[in-house]
């Protein structure tokens, strides 16, 4: 731990857990339940996860998922307050797509009162799956690079809305059950064969703006919008992520196409969609994270 604060997120990130703990990052982590049994977001720490998860949807079990309680934070917040002498930063999962949040600034608040010299601050992020995975991993950067606590938490704050999220489906059943989708727009794109485009705005919420027809015209309209939503235009070699939920050979045609428009990128990180964003996107997304101008609006 550098900076005498210690770093904390949730696994929503949806990056693997060896590449978070392996930055120092404390995780607490969702859970979703199926035939009254509850199973962690695994972020990859069982190989067998994934298949599990996918083999409930394919026998047409609806995994359900619920916001992370107070009482959770607390004790999560407190483990680590025993664990750590320093203060804890809090990035948690964006309020557009869950309240949890809201817990965790109220359990944050309560232990101050027992813990009157320690600080627990608790960051909106205002992100999900990998765009707040690239949040989370920017924070470390930060810290690594010995900035302080106070300069950490202005920077996530300031920057927060630059970490763009942009993704397709190709099957919106799973949008439509969770309310993310209207039931008009996934009906009209299962019937046509047309993808929606979609991405977060400002606030963190899911908004359907686009629609296209086939899935490579998906993939050619996804990367457009990150060359131009980023500010250095084909020479861009910050942070990206490319997040798919049980279908590689898209997510695989993407990367390719991410790498050929933007020869300076020295990675794209590829990574699963955890179970928990899964449950609400089922399986057929792809979903593009980076860096770029900020999010502005509500559409």
């Amino acid at each position: 731990m550098k900076n005498n604060f210690l770093l904390s997120c949730e696994s929503t990130v949806d990056l693997p857990f060896s590449y978070v703990s392996g930055r120092n990052i404390e995780v607490l982590f969702y859970t979703y339940s199926v035939d009254g049994v509850e199973y962690d977001d695994d972020m990859g720490r069982d190989p067998a996860a994934l298949d599990r998860f996918y083999g409930f949807m394919k026998d047409g079990k609806f995994p359900a998922t619920s916001q992370i309680n107070i009482y959770k934070y607390t004790d999560y917040f407190e483990s680590l307050l025993r664990l750590y002498s320093g203060d804890i930063l809090h990035i948690a999962m964006g309020s557009g797509m869950s309240p949890s949040v809201n817990n965790a600034v109220d359990a944050a608040a309560a232990l101050k009162e027992k813990y009157p010299d320690r600080t627990i601050k608790v960051i909106d992020s205002l992100c999900s799956c990998g765009g707040y995975g690239i949040l989370v991993d920017l924070a470390a950067d930060l810290r690594d690079e010995g900035k302080s606590f106070e300069d950490t938490v202005n920077w996530l704050e300031d920057n927060k809305s630059r970490i763009h999220h942009q993704f397709f489906s190709t099957d919106l059943k799973y949008f439509r059950r969770s309310g993310r989708v209207s039931g008009t727009t996934a009906t009209v794109a299962t019937i046509l064969g047309i993808c929606p485009i979609m991405h977060l705005n400002s606030t963190g919420h899911i908004i359907a703006y686009d629609k296209v027809r086939g899935k490579r015209k998906a993939i050619k309209t996804t990367v457009d919008t990150m060359l131009a939503d980023v500010e250095e235009g084909t020479e861009y070699n910050g942070k990206c992520v490319l997040c798919h939920s049980n279908c590689i050979e898209e997510a695989e045609e993407t990367v390719k196409l991410i790498k050929q428009t933007f020869p300076k990128l020295k990675d794209v990180m590829l990574s699963n969609i955890g179970t928990i964003i899964a449950s609400h996107a089922g399986p057929g997304t792809v979903a593009l994270f980076f860096v770029g101008k900020p999010r502005v609006g509500l559409n």
